[in-house]
C-alpha cells in the first residue's frame, strides 16, 4: 500500500481508532512545564551545543508520576546541556490518538513524541514523523533491540525506520508460590505446557490461604483494554497467526487459531476462572491477585514494581502476595510458547524545527543508564537487550526477559488501528458467550465470532 492511500484510510478512521489503548496505557492526564530542570549525560548534538533551544515532548502516563519520573531520568542530560530546556506534556492514552493525529495533519505538534508500537506505522503513513533510518547507527543499530519490537518501528514491506524502541511490554504468568506449595506443585514443571498448565489450575482451584478460597486463574474479559493482547498469545502458541505472510489475508479464524481460542476460553468455561472476572479489566484482575482472590494471572513487569512499592507510594508492597509470588513463561502450546510484545517508541515530529536537538535527546534516552533508570521508574522492560539482560539476576525479571525471546507483535501496517477495533468488538463477544451472557459456548459459536471479525478486518485491509 502506498503512503498516500494509507493516509486516506487512516484519516477516515480517526474516530474509531481513538478508542485504542496501548498495552502500556494508563489513565492519568497532566501537563507540566519543567523547562528549567537541568538533566543529562548525553552527547551534545552538533550545531546545537551552543545554541539555546526549547524542546517539547509528549509522553504518556507510563509511571505513577509520569512527568516528574521522565524529568528525573532526563536530569543528567540537562545538567550537561544547560542550553537545552525541555517542556513535557503527559497525554492520557484515551485521548492521545486524537491529539496526535490532529497534530500530524496540522503540522503543529511537539518535537519529541512517544508512540505506542501499534501506532507508529499509522502516523508514519500520515507523514507525521521523521524518517530516522540514517540515524540508527547512532544508537547501535537494529541488533540492540528485540526483533518483535524493531519490526514495529517501520511500515511492513518498507525499509524506513520511524521510531526508536524506548521500553517493552511483555507478558508472563504470575503465580502464588505459597498456593503452589500447598497444592504440592513444582513451579519448574507446573506451567510447562497446555496439559500441565490445566492440571495445575485444577489443583489450585479452590485452594484456601489465610481463610480465603482462591480461584485458580484470573482472566480479564470484554471490558479490558487488552482484549486482543490477552487472546493472541494462545492463538500463536497453537500455531495460528493474525494475517498471512504478506498481510493480505486474515488467518486468525482458521482451525489452528480456533484451537488456541478454545483452549484459553475453555479454562473459564470449565470453571477454572471466576466468571465474574470476565466483566473486569486487567487492573481489577491484578488487584484480585494482590488481594489473594486468584492464584495465577497474566501480567507484565509493572507488577514487580508494584509488589516492591509500599502502599503510601501507590504500590501493594504490604500484601501477602508481594512476598509470595513467582513469574513463569506462558505455557507452550502445540507450536511452542508465545507472548505479546508491545511497548512504546520515541519519534521525532515531522513539523519540528529542532530535529538535531530532538534526536540528541532520543540518543540519550537510548543509552544504557537512561534505559535502566526509566525502566525502574516506569515498571516496564528496557528496550535495549543488553540492559534488559542486566535485570535477570531478579527471578521475576528473568522470566519476563526470557519470554521476550518468543514474543510476537501485531502486523506493522497503517490499517492496524481499525483492525484492532474490530477485534476488540468480536473478541469481546466471545467473552460474552463464555460468561453465558449470550449464546451457547461451542466451537461453532466461537468460530462465528472469529469469522465475523475476519470479514470486517478483511474489508479494512481491502480499502
Amino acid at each position: 500500500m502506498s503512503k498516500r492511500r494509507g493516509s486516506f484510510v487512516l484519516l477516515s478512521l480517526v474516530v474509531v481508532m481513538s478508542m485504542f489503548l496501548s498495552a502500556c496505557g494508563g489513565s492519568s492526564n497532566s501537563n507540566s512545564n519543567l523547562s528549567d530542570t537541568d538533566t543529562g549525560t548525553g552527547n551534545t548534538a552538533e550545531g546545537t551545543s551552543k545554541k539555546d533551544v526549547t524542546l517539547t515532548a509528549w509522553i504518556m502516563p507510563n509511571s505513577p508520576k509520569p512527568d516528574k519520573d521522565f524529568m528525573e531520568v532526563m536530569k543528567p542530560y540537562l545538567d550537561q546541556n544547560p542550553n537545552v530546556k525541555l517542556n513535557v506534556t503527559v497525554l492520557d492514552w484515551g485521548s492521545a490518538w486524537t491529539k496526535i493525529t490532529t497534530a500530524a495533519t496540522s503540522g503543529e505538534g511537539p518535537d519529541i513524541l512517544q508512540l505506542g508500537t501499534t501506532w507508529v506505522p499509522a502516523i508514519a503513513a500520515m507523514n507525521g514523523i521523521v524518517d530516522l533510518t540514517d540515524r540508527i547507527n547512532d544508537i547501535g543499530g537494529e541488533g540492540n533491540y528485540l526483533p518483535a519490537s524493531w519490526e514495529t518501528t517501520k511500515i511492513k514491506g518498507q525499509s524506513e525506520v520511524y521510531g526508536i524502541p524506548w521500553f517493552v511490554d511483555a507478558r508472563a504468568l504470575f503465580y502464588r508460590t505459597d498456593a503452589l506449595e500447598k497444592a504440592g506443585l513444582d513451579s519448574a514443571t507446573a506451567f510447562k505446557d497446555w496439559d500441565t498448565f490445566k492440571q495445575t489450575l485444577v489443583k489450585l482451584n479452590g485452594i484456601e490461604l489465610e481463610g480465603q478460597k482462591m480461584t485458580a486463574f484470573g482472566v480479564p474479559g470484554k471490558n479490558d483494554w487488552n482484549v486482543p493482547h490477552n487472546i493472541f498469545p494462545w492463538i500463536w502458541a497453537a500455531g495460528g497467526n493474525v494475517l498471512n505472510e504478506d498481510n493480505t489475508k486474515v488467518t486468525f479464524n482458521d482451525k489452528t487459531a480456533l484451537e488456541g481460542v478454545m483452549y484459553y476460553t475453555g479454562l473459564a468455561h470449565e470453571g477454572l476462572v471466576d466468571k465474574a472476572s470476565l466483566e473486569k479489566n486487567s487492573s481489577q484482575i491484578e488487584s484480585d491477585f494482590s488481594e489473594g482472590r486468584t492464584a495465577v494471572m497474566v501480567s507484565g513487569a509493572w507488577m514487580i514494581k508494584n509488589f516492591a512499592t509500599p502502599p503510601e507510594d501507590g504500590g501493594v508492597g504490604d500484601k501477602t502476595a508481594s512476598k509470595n509470588y513467582g513469574v513463569a513463561a506462558l505455557p507452550a502450546g502445540p507450536a511452542g510458547p508465545s507472548t505479546f510484545i508491545g511497548g512504546s517508541h520515541l519519534t521525532i515530529f515531522k513539523g519540528t524545527k529542532h530535529q538535531e536537538a530532538a534526536w540528541d535527546v532520543i540518543k540519550y534516552l537510548s543509552g544504557d543508564e537512561a534505559q535502566l533508570a526509566y525502566a525502574k521508574a516506569s515498571g516496564q522492560l528496557p528496550a535495549k537487550k543488553t540492559v534488559m539482560d542486566s535485570l535477570t539476576s531478579d527471578p521475576g525479571y528473568k522470566a519476563l526477559v526470557e519470554a521476550t525471546n518468543y514474543g510476537k507483535s501485531y502486523p506493522a501496517i497503517p490499517q492496524w488501528g481499525p483492525c484492532e477495533t474490530a477485534l476488540v468488538k468480536y473478541f469481546g463477544n466471545i467473552w460474552d458467550i463464555v460468561a453465558g451472557v449470550s449464546g451457547t459456548y461451542s466451537e461453532e459459536s466461537i468460530q462465528k465470532q472469529l469469522d465475523d471479525a475476519a470479514n470486517e478486518v478483511s474489508a479494512i485491509l481491502n480499502q
